[in-house]
């Protein structure tokens, strides 16, 4: 298991590494003058020269980049060009709004996948689970923006339950802030719940038509409890697997949803970067995204040699 999990963490590392150098590649060495795209093609010389050189853009780009990481290993992010405050502080300040709604989001998705995707492949063939992968084909037709429309149109319009946008902050009013972040949880949910929920049934049929569980039944089980005995541990690695994609795409993708509601998170705060030309906020928004998607993928291989410790055997 050691050496398993030190293979996993060199390959994490070199990840990063990769990952750092293609976004500065991207974001800083393609052919452009950054401190005029941000100052705009009517600024003074003078001023585009002066922040040329605040940004460090008058040293060369393997300088840039050394600075930028080891910016990244202290915590200094540099400040950002727009708000005129430090990056870090901005990043964590919107992680307070974006991660508990990711989380939110994971946990409707995980409770509502499982559930349906365990009850229509106990079902299958029959009724319920026809019906209910119908409605989950639906549900993964459905875009989450469109979604979270008709959820403001219904809830906050028409209902009046909930506000349609807007954020109150975690020191004002927790039980409003969670209240908050409810309809755009939902509208993140449907969708990667239906993904999941197919998912999950597909690897339980898989699971359920093994020898062992034909002889767990033979031996006098019932089938629900061959179902939860000994057919979910064995169908949980791909649904693992799809879980950590769609925690990754959540944290991620959260710019849509953020701005349809109007919530102070990362993903908005990306979108008013790009919209100010703001490259350093970007740089380190984009890199905190691919570090946390290279992260998740790392967890997700130790639990891969948790569930299975066939995955780490046959790894080594």
């Amino acid at each position: 298991m050691g050496l398993y999990l030190l293979k996993r963490l060199l390959t994490l590392i070199a990840t990063l590494g990769g990952a750092s150098a293609v976004i500065f590649l991207v974001l800083e060495v393609l052919p452009g003058d950054a401190a005029l795209l941000m100052m705009g093609p009517d600024a003074a010389p003078e001023a585009v020269r002066a922040l040329a050189a605040k940004l460090g853009l008058d040293q060369t780009a393997l300088q840039r980049y050394g600075q930028w990481m080891r910016g990244l290993l202290s915590g200094e992010l540099g400040d950002s060009y727009a708000y005129s405050s430090p990056v870090f502080d901005l990043i964590i300040e919107r992680l307070a709004v974006t991660v508990p709604l990711a989380l939110m989001s994971m946990a409707m998705t995980t409770v509502l996948a499982l559930s349906i995707g365990i009850y229509a492949a106990a079902q299958h063939n029959r009724l319920g689970d026809v019906g209910l992968m119908g409605l989950t084909q639906l549900g993964i037709a459905v875009p989450n923006f469109w979604f979270a429309i008709v959820l403001i149109l219904l809830f906050s319009v028409h209902l009046q339950w909930f506000a349609a946008g807007g954020f109150p902050g975690w020191n004002e009013d927790p039980a409003q802030a969670l209240k908050a972040l409810l309809l755009p949880a939902v509208s993140l949910a449907v969708v990667q719940a239906a993904i999941l929920a197919r998912i999950t049934r597909s690897a339980v049929l898989d699971v359920l038509r093994e020898d062992y569980v034909r002889t767990a039944r033979a031996k006098g089980l019932s089938r629900r409890a061959t179902l939860w005995g000994h057919v979910l541990r064995n169908a949980m690695i791909p649904v693992i697997t799809i879980m950590g994609l769609q925690f990754a795409n959540l944290l991620a993708g959260t710019i849509v949803v953020e701005n349809v509601f109007y919530l102070p998170g990362l993903g908005r705060l990306i979108f008013q970067s790009i919209a100010n030309r703001d490259v350093i906020v970007v740089r380190n928004c984009v890199m905190l995204l691919a570090a946390m998607v290279i992260f998740i993928n790392f967890v997700v291989d130790v639990l891969y040699a948790v569930i299975d410790p066939r995955v780490k055997t046959h790894d080594l």
